[in-house]
């Protein structure tokens, strides 16, 4: 008995030993203190970025508008003029007023305008310009909004540049459309006209000519019958002066003189001197290109004299060299021994060339083409020389 008391003593010493080991180790423990918290810092917030620049795309330029496109727009602010005595065309400017050739237009009060889809309507005259054979016509009952053409201006006109025409050839035809390239700018008188080898026709006068934005630079009113690829047409910046019931003159032009312009009148209108002055234009044209292919051919001998058979210089410059044989002193020198008679058979072709364009002036004038077309003629093929007279 006393072994089976003292073997549970032992076990309940055993146990409170390690009962009060362990709450010693509690004990102990809780007199340490307690370590630090490791505080943890606030999620920084993401910093902001600023976007990426995007690459600006390069800006493409806006496609030309095709000669189709053109065209189809400006058909519609083209027009006949009919009157009792004449037929041609003109263009709407606003939505109530045209341009159109003073000659379309001359001794009436009032027209009718038939449009592209055949309608007619009724306009009156309200301003003209004969000196630039202009007029402004207006229509006597407006209507709803019309298409109308945008203005430009000769002065960004360019040589060789692509135009085209709309009219009413022949007074039939009507909303035909050529197309060309300017030719050249030129002043008639007071006037400044675009020279284009766009084809025209009689009843073309009064329609415009537009350029390949669309914008019109000038009204188709003059063609010299039977001259191939000489066409005109006055400057738009005379039409938009009268617009604006401004004097027609351009501060651009040289000062006016005292010669006229005329412009060829639609067919079947003109009257007998028109008519014998455009016959004496085309036969004064063909002369002067006669003329002119001779003095080209005299050019080329003259220069073979002087080269062969004189012995000598020319003084001065000419815009054709034999034209030293009109001038005073300007052949200097003698002809080389022998060849004497060399020098009188050029002088006697020479004045027998002389002798074939006072001829055609002297029909011309009979004719009673005018000084200024006559001039510009002459120029054209290099014949603008007082020797000949």
């Amino acid at each position: 008995m006393r072994s089976w008391t003292q073997g549970l003593i032992l076990l309940l010493a055993v146990l409170l030993a390690g009962a009060g080991g362990a709450g010693l180790v509690l004990w102990v423990q809780g007199r340490r203190p307690a370590p630090p918290q490791q505080v943890q810092a606030p999620p920084l917030a993401p910093v902001a970025q600023a976007p990426l620049a995007q690459p600006v795309p390069a800006a493409v330029p806006a496609p030309a508008p095709s000669a189709e496109d053109i065209v189809a727009k400006a058909m519609p602010a083209v027009v006949v003029v009919e009157s009792s005595t004449t037929r041609g065309s003109a263009f709407f400017v606003d939505r109530d007023r045209l341009l159109t050739n003073h000659h379309v237009i001359v001794g009436q009060s009032y027209v009718k305008l038939r449009l592209s889809d055949n309608s007619a309507l009724d306009a009156r005259i309200i301003a003209t310009a004969p000196d630039f054979d202009l007029a402004v016509l207006k229509l006597m009952q407006p209507g709803p909004d019309r298409a109308f053409l945008t203005m430009g201006s000769i002065q960004e006109v360019r040589q060789g540049q692509e135009v085209f025409a709309i009219g009413t050839p022949l007074g039939v035809f009507q909303n035909t459309v050529t197309r060309g390239i300017v030719s050249s700018l030129r002043q008639m008188d007071r006037v400044m006209v675009l020279q284009t080898d766009t084809a025209l026709n009689p009843g073309n006068s009064g329609g415009p000519l537009i350029d390949h934005a669309g914008r019109v630079i000038g009204i188709n009113t003059l063609s010299f019958r039977g001259s191939q690829g000489l066409n005109f047409a006055i400057a738009i910046d005379h039409g938009i002066a009268l617009l604006e019931n401004r004097t027609p003159n351009l501060a651009f032009a040289t000062p006016p003189s005292t010669e006229g312009m005329k412009s060829y009148m639609p067919g079947g209108s003109a009257s007998e001197a028109d008519r014998i002055r455009q016959e004496g234009t085309k036969r004064y044209l063909a002369q002067l290109e006669a003329v002119a292919h001779a003095s080209e051919q005299m050019e080329a001998a003259f220069a073979s004299f002087l080269t062969h058979h004189w012995d000598g210089k020319v003084v001065g410059t000419f815009e054709r060299n034999f034209y030293a044989l009109w001038e005073r002193d300007a052949l200097q020198g003698q002809p080389v021994k022998g060849h004497e008679a060399k020098v009188a058979a050029l002088r006697l072709a020479v004045e027998q060339l002389r002798g074939q364009f006072r001829e055609a002036e002297a029909r011309a004038r009979r004719a009673d083409v005018f000084p200024g077309a006559r001039r510009k003629i002459r120029e054209h093929y290099r014949l603008e020389y007082g020797g000949w007279d």
